[in-house]
């Protein structure tokens, strides 16, 4: 079978990371057109890895070979093949297998009471392995759902030379929203080899970015430190396949990812001495190299290096600018060169290359701490830990959120609806949110949108949830949080006049006479106040404030990224 795009049909997850996403529907029962048995070799992006890569083996864009069967063949079969494939067909020696077991499960995790797999246990002792190159092992092997459900299952991993090269999942279960599983009617099997692991493997080399497949872009590259070599090359690859797959630079989802791998490989570029002709003979390369696997690389080739270098001339600018402030800086903390990453996308490696004087107590531990407490809010934050953002259910929090609604709405009146949310953090002490805009504000805009929310605070607007299809509430405009997966049903927090809250409460259609005069609609778990005019409190809704101004203030607006700013505010 040819590759799927990256761009999945799964709307609940971003990009194609395996090559059974394209299959999902036989392995639920519905009939494959062609057979129950198929292989293929599968363009995939993986977005987690992205600051590992520049290692021995990590990727952000790999290809990924896999055989399927959808009842075709089982556990026995697909053992069997593997085993034959690495140790006969291609003579190497496997050092170890894993299988599933729930003892290595931590408690609480929804796959604790899975089943241990035996049966791959006894299988591998059939084909000659010795039972203590038989690894039980917990989470990593238990494979799937992709998005938020469908089949997944117990995995057998094969390695050789310690790195895991073959992944062999056993579908039989159906994993819902919920966790719950339910066993499949058909079991299924799905394989996924990574071809550039394999290719190291097999032509012995000590990195992927050695390998025939990396060489010839690797040779594109002047000459720099091997970590900032690998990175242009993998970060570059990757944008061009994503383009050829119809993705654009911008600044929300799949846009996002390919905007951030292009200005992380274009700051190595520049400061690497690309020259002013760019990274144009990598990108060629790039281009020829997979045309003939993927011939509408060859097809879309211009437009392609045309749309990289426009995105590159809108960054320049914002790299300039970084390293500037970098000049200014008389000492990088690691609170500041992580600013410098963030805001201006300059890696740790060439914040300490450009000025090691400046940077001499600078240590990667430290700066990796910092990234980590951003990776783990935003992981919180995409998990649901904390719904909508919130710290905690206090009062306080809860009064900052309805607010955290009324300034996004705010917002999108004063700059228009472009405005999305890109994160949020809502504490009893004060609410952040960041948003896309591509300046900063100026004192009369902070002012027009502190005025707009004081007033909907003064004029006691409902706070209402209703429960409805996820497509009905798309319809109708309901404000959707970045990075965050719903089911097909969501809850939608509405902030509008009492006449026409009544008028939702009680069930009745949304049409446009009730929209225009809804000020803010979201996708939301809440908890949130019922009125407004409960953010004024403890003063009665329309008793003026003793210093004549309402109780949300803006005490803070700063860049966060290009084209994404943060606002932190109060309720005084």
């Amino acid at each position: 079978m040819p590759s799927a795009s990256l761009l999945p049909t799964d709307p609940s997850v971003l990009f194609t990371t395996a090559g059974m996403q394209q299959f999902k529907p036989y392995y639920l029962g519905e009939k494959s057109p062609f057979g129950p048995n198929v292989v293929s070799i599968q363009k995939c992006i993986r977005t987690s890895d992205i600051e590992e890569v520049g290692d021995e083996r990590h990727l952000t864009f790999f290809e990924m070979l896999g055989n399927f069967s959808f009842g075709g063949y089982g556990k026995k079969e697909a053992i069997e093949l593997a085993y034959t494939f690495i140790t006969k067909e291609l003579g190497l020696e496997i050092d170890y297998v894993t299988v599933f077991s729930p003892e290595k499960v931590p408690l609480g995790d929804w796959r604790k009471n899975v089943k241990e797999d035996t049966e791959s246990f006894e299988l591998w002792k059939k084909v000659g392995m010795s039972p203590e190159k038989i690894r039980k092992e917990g989470i990593d092997n238990f494979w799937g759902p992709t998005g938020d459900e469908g089949p997944c299952g117990p995995t057998t991993e094969i390695y050789v030379e310690n790195i895991e090269v073959w992944n062999l999942v056993f579908n039989q279960f159906f994993c819902n929203v919920r966790k719950e599983l339910s066993l499949l009617g058909m079991p299924g099997v799905d394989t996924g080899m990574g071809l550039e692991r394999l290719a190291m493997v097999m032509q012995q080399k000590s990195t992927i970015f050695e390998t025939d497949l990396f060489e010839p872009l690797m040779k594109k590259i002047p000459p720099a430190d091997e970590k900032v070599k690998r990175i242009t090359a993998d970060h570059f690859r990757a944008a061009v396949f994503l383009i050829a797959d119809g993705i654009l630079p911008s600044n929300k989802d799949q846009g996002y990812i390919l905007r951030r791998l292009l200005r992380r490989a274009m700051t190595y570029a520049k400061v690497n001495n690309f020259g002013a002709e760019g990274p144009m003979e990598l990108l060629k390369t790039i281009i020829e190299a997979y045309s003939i696997q993927y011939p509408e690389l060859g097809t879309k080739r211009q437009n392609i290096i045309d749309l990289i270098y426009e995105e590159r001339k809108k960054f320049l600018a914002t790299v300039e600018r970084g390293l500037g402030e970098l000049e200014k800086t008389s000492t990088i903390t690691p609170e500041s060169a992580f600013l410098l990453y963030q805001s201006f996308g300059l890696p740790f490696d060439i914040i300490k290359e450009l000025d090691p004087e400046k940077t001499k107590n600078l240590r990667h531990e430290d700066f990796e701490k910092e990234l980590k407490k951003h990776q783990d809010l935003s992981r919180m934050a995409s998990a649901g830990m904390f719904k909508g953002g919130l710290a905690d259910h206090d009062p306080k929090t809860i009064r900052l959120h309805t607010a955290h609604h009324l300034l996004l709405a705010a917002l999108q009146e004063v700059f228009g609806k472009q405005v999305k949310q890109r994160g949020s953090n809502i504490t009893q002490e004060r609410l952040r949110i960041d948003f896309s805009l591509d300046h900063k504000l100026t004192d009369e805009e902070k002012q027009k949108i502190e005025d707009m929310v004081n007033e909907k605070i003064q004029e006691g607007l409902e706070v209402i949830k209703k429960e409805m299809p996820k497509e009905e509430a798309e319809k109708i405009g309901a404000e959707m949080e970045f990075g965050v997966k719903y089911g097909n049903t969501v809850s939608v927090y509405f902030i509008l006049p009492m006449p026409e809250a009544s008028r939702i409460r009680d069930g009745g259609a949304i049409g446009k006479d009730i929209l225009d005069k809804v000020f803010s609609k979201e996708f939301c778990g809440g908890p949130h106040v019922s009125n407004t005019s409960e953010l004024a409190a403890p003063l009665k809704a329309g008793e003026p404030r003793p210093d004549g101004r309402g109780p949300f203030r803006i005490v803070k607006e700063e860049a966060v990224s290009a084209g994404v700013r943060r606002i932190k505010a109060i309720l005084q």
